[in-house]
């Protein structure tokens, strides 16, 4: 069984991507491990040293509280939806986000993380943001990233962005095991720039390699990938966009702001971030 790793501050973009990740856990047969991470402050035990490990008691407590007052509401969610047959595991943990999520991932053997982006702030922060960088180099599972605006429907097509690269064919394998528990088909996107080195016949190799699977090739000519990219998803009815993360580099351009709130107004849909190996 699939075992999903669900991040949650219980805020409102938070219980929206908690409706997709307890659909996709249905779809993919897993289970949930939700994780809620707070950080205690930091206090100098000089100033007030009676009274140091109360402070730090209280606080973890409520923290406590406020985690088990949160957990009925997510089950009721699951019930009002037909999913309360899912399994759902909890951790609360105090620390860094990032840390904990890597922690998370390698005692629970976690296959998948599902997890709420805020608006255009959201995605910059996460893309953009200090964390990031640990984010996409430390965590080597896919990662669904769910937009706040983000309505939860049925995949029907997936897109995935390729550079035919050999590493590339192994991801997409794994893209096309999830797209079949979905029972979706995917559209491959290459955007060719002149400065392009994929050759006709290595396109070629990749359909006959896919031809038998729901996968259609397409490759569009044009010097402006990230607006491609955005007219890719917009015009070709995409639900989610599986992307590999290549390089810090390539998401600081992609993600941003005048391309992501075109892309977070425009199409608020998932996206499926893919680790190199």
């Amino acid at each position: 069984m699939k075992r999903i790793l669900f991040p949650t501050d219980f805020s409102e973009v938070a219980t929206n991507a908690f409706v997709h990740a307890l659909e996709f856990a249905k779809q993919v047969k897993g289970e949930l491990v939700l994780l809620h991470t707070f950080e205690i402050p930091v206090y100098d035990s000089q100033f007030f040293p009676e009274n140091f490990a109360i402070i730090y008691n209280s606080l973890e407590l409520s923290k406590f509280e406020m985690f088990k007052d949160q957990i009925p509401k997510l089950r009721e969610i699951a019930k009002e939806r037909g999913l309360d047959d899912i399994v759902m595991n909890h951790r609360l943990m105090d620390g860094d986000l990032v840390y904990n999520m890597k922690k998370a991932i390698k005692e629970d053997n976690i296959d998948f993380v599902v997890m709420g982006t805020s608006g255009i702030s959201g995605w910059e922060n996460f893309f953009l943001g200090t964390n990031t960088d640990a984010v996409i180099s430390g965590v080597e599972v896919p990662i669904l990233c769910i937009p706040g605006e983000s309505e939860f429907k049925k995949v029907k097509t997936i897109g995935f962005t390729t550079r035919y690269r050999e590493k590339d064919k192994k991801e997409l394998r794994k893209v096309l095991a999830i797209a079949k528990k979905m029972n979706a088909k995917i559209k491959c996107l290459y955007v060719r720039t002149q400065n392009t080195d994929v050759s006709d016949a290595t396109i070629k190799e990749w359909e006959a390699d896919f031809k038998d699977e729901p996968i259609q090739f397409l490759v569009l000519p044009c010097e402006e990938v990230k607006e491609t990219i955005l007219d890719f998803v917009l015009y070709k009815d995409i639900d989610v966009l599986a992307m590999i993360a290549y390089k810090r580099s390539f998401f600081e351009s992609l993600f941003h702001p005048s391309f992501t709130k075109k892309l977070t107004k425009d199409i608020a849909i998932p996206v499926l971030i893919m680790h190199e190996q």
